[in-house]
């Protein structure tokens, strides 16, 4: 009998560096339990069938109990043409071979505990999982976890020439709280040893989000200004950083553009901060409740990708004593979360299913495993 692969992979938060990974900057993200799994085995023809939970099974705390699977085959044999631009079953193939790897028949069951469209990197963690699980079937022990987030990378984005960054890929891989360091084109990741007093609680807004347009709307208008930027020697958002009085020449930009240039200047000064604390060891909670809110002030006020309700959760969980939080992922709806003691966590989880919209303590998660 066939054996079977079992894979999994974690989702994230990203505490600080929301919207900089595809600037080039650098991100302080965290693996959190809930995970994207695959049960597969080989198969003796040159089909790839997926069975994969139902889309419709998409909010947080959402169980699969009646068992519901959509299906999808892919013919191995025949040239992989995409029919969408998120062909996300093909562009792994495709990239697993280009890279040499073999790629044959198999069943692959997909399973996820990951709200669907809520900025939770549910797409990513989807392909890297697969990509994982192709590659391990017909190739055992070949690729690393970094090999596998830039796998997952090119069959998400380069593939179908989209504005995502690379932290979700690697923060999902290399599991833990991971410092991410994007500059030169290049990914250097970093372990943060960090013990917190406080845990974090995700909230889902019931609300789905369009990722690639508030990605699109986010990266082209930075890098546009930028590019205005550049006969004043500006580059990079880290130029601003490390020599201020460049920030003199933001006046030359449209009230639009200054908005984006700032916001990012702000939150690439509030990720060093939080990274200099991490790497102390001595982690003051109220700061770090401080630091989220001021990421998340700069995301709604500056970036424009907040949402009434996304703020309504957070005034609420601040008001029963939250220390601080943001919303997770892209923006524009999804989920949020918030930083709190421990002993307020079950009053401010409470209060928000009051209002209509479930929670969950989250805990630290290791990263992409073979489970068996």
């Amino acid at each position: 009998m066939e054996k079977t692969l079992k894979v999994s992979t974690p989702s994230r938060i990203c505490l600080f560096g929301e919207h900089q990974d595809y600037l080039g900057l650098e991100v302080i993200a965290s693996a959190i339990n809930l995970r994207f799994s695959t049960t597969a085995t080989k198969r003796d023809d040159n089909i790839l069938h997926i069975e994969i939970r139902d889309e419709s099974i998409g909010e947080l705390g959402a169980k699969n109990t009646e068992g519901k699977y959509e299906i999808h085959e892919v013919d191995l044999s025949k040239p992989i043409v995409y029919e969408n631009s998120r062909d996300y079953f093909k562009s792994v193939v495709n990239v697993l071979r280009k890279a040499g790897y073999e790629v044959g028949g198999a069943n692959v069951r997909m399973d996820s505990e990951i709200p669907i469209g809520k900025g939770m990197c549910s797409s990513t963690t989807m392909i890297l999982v697969l990509t994982k699980t192709l590659a391990e079937l017909y190739n055992p022990g070949r690729g690393d976890a970094a090999e596998m987030a830039m796998l997952c990378w090119r069959a998400e984005v380069e593939e179908f020439n989209e504005p995502g960054g690379m932290m979700d890929q690697y923060a999902s891989a290399l599991g833990g709280l991971v410092h991410l360091n994007f500059a030169d084109g290049k990914t250097v990741a970093e372990k943060l040893d960090v013990n917190l007093n406080g845990c974090f609680i995700l909230f889902d807004s019931l609300q789905r989000k369009d990722t690639i347009k508030v990605l699109g709307d986010s990266k082209y208008a930075t890098q546009d200004a930028l590019k205005e930027l550049a006969p004043y020697g500006i580059t990079s958002i880290k130029d601003f950083y490390n020599n201020p009085e460049l920030e003199k020449h933001i006046d030359v930009l449209d009230e639009f553009h200054q908005k984006k240039v700032r916001a990012n200047i702000s939150n690439y000064k509030i990720q060093r901060e939080a990274l200099e604390m991490f790497k102390s060891g001595n982690v003051d909670d109220v700061r770090l409740g401080e630091l989220l809110n001021a990421h998340m002030a700069n995301l709604r006020d500056g970036l424009g990708i907040s949402t009434p309700i996304i703020d309504k959760i957070l005034e609420i969980a601040l008001a029963h004593g939250a220390y601080g939080g943001k919303f997770n992922g892209s923006g524009g709806g999804g989920c949020l979360y918030v930083y709190t003691a421990r002993d307020k966590a079950e009053e401010i989880m409470a209060a928000v299913k009051e209002a209509g919209y479930p929670g969950m303590i989250l805990n630290q998660d290791r990263g992409l495993s073979i489970d068996c």
